[in-house]
């Protein structure tokens, strides 16, 4: 059976939330199960204070309270920790491209720390699973690995599953490559600048992907229409996205230099 092949470690995340809006919502729970080639692993585990009431509906999902976590780290105390963890990491999760890795890289920019995203490579375990069976991760996990996924939305406990389903999909697809280039080629979908998709990339250029400039050339926008720039940015989009956003816009002022 062909197993995960590794150059430099893998971090498989797993995050327990207030909510699923990347651009308001906070982490209250991490967990990072950290592979090395040689296939030993570590694993952390971690309570965070998101500084805003947890609401009902998503305690009764993950059962985290306020009360647990009124005396854990803010994720500004804990940032620097998690992210030497996961130096040199890529980085994998379920459905971790469009949630988990998003929600992570906004929780570093409102702290005003830098986590840098553009050499690693990301292996989304649900892409994988939904190409090729189209099912939910207590499915997958009894799907591929037979085992019935106890302890559900316990970030821990999903972290740990979805490695699992990693190393059972590899023996189940032989046109899978037991490598994270591979893996990361199968799984990545378009192209996209910031992680919310509001912005992707078309013939070599970035266009937006939302509202009335859909398809349009983000620079053509800008020049024609600079307010909308301003607009954006005062508006309630991630950070990711006004940094990317301010990036093309400062590059695009410095060639008018």
């Amino acid at each position: 059976m062909p197993s995960l092949l590794l150059k430099r470690p893998l971090a498989v995340i797993d995050l327990e939330t207030t909510g699923t809006n990347v651009a308001s919502d906070r982490i209250i729970e991490i967990a990072i199960i950290k592979v090395f080639p040689d296939k030993t692993t570590q694993s952390k585990v971690k309570r965070i204070n998101p500084g805003m009431p947890i609401p009902a509906g998503s305690t009764a999902i993950h059962g985290i309270r306020d009360e647990d976590v009124k005396d854990a780290p803010t994720f500004k105390q804990a940032g620097n920790e998690l992210k030497m963890f996961m130096e040199n990491c890529d980085l994998a999760g379920y459905n971790s491209n469009r949630f988990d890795i998003p929600l992570l890289v906004e929780e570093f920019l409102r702290a005003g720390m830098e986590f840098d995203v553009s050499k690693r490579k990301f292996v989304d375990v649900q892409r994988i699973f939904h190409l090729m069976e189209k099912r939910t991760l207590g499915a997958a996990y009894k799907f591929y690995c037979d085992k019935l996924l106890e302890n559900a939305h316990s970030a821990e406990a999903d972290a740990l599953a979805t490695y699992e389903i990693l190393e059972a999909q590899l023996g189940r697809y032989e046109q899978l490559q037991p490598d994270i280039d591979g893996l990361a080629d199968f799984t990545k979908e378009e192209e996209f600048v910031d992680f919310a998709r509001r912005m992707v990339m078309q013939g070599g250029q970035e266009v937006f992907n939302f509202g009335k400039y859909k398809g349009r050339p983000v620079k053509d926008v800008l020049k024609a229409e600079p307010q909308y720039y301003d607009w954006m940015m005062k508006a309630d989009f991630p950070l990711n996205t006004k940094q990317k956003l301010a990036e093309i816009y400062h590059n695009m002022m410095l060639k008018k230099i």
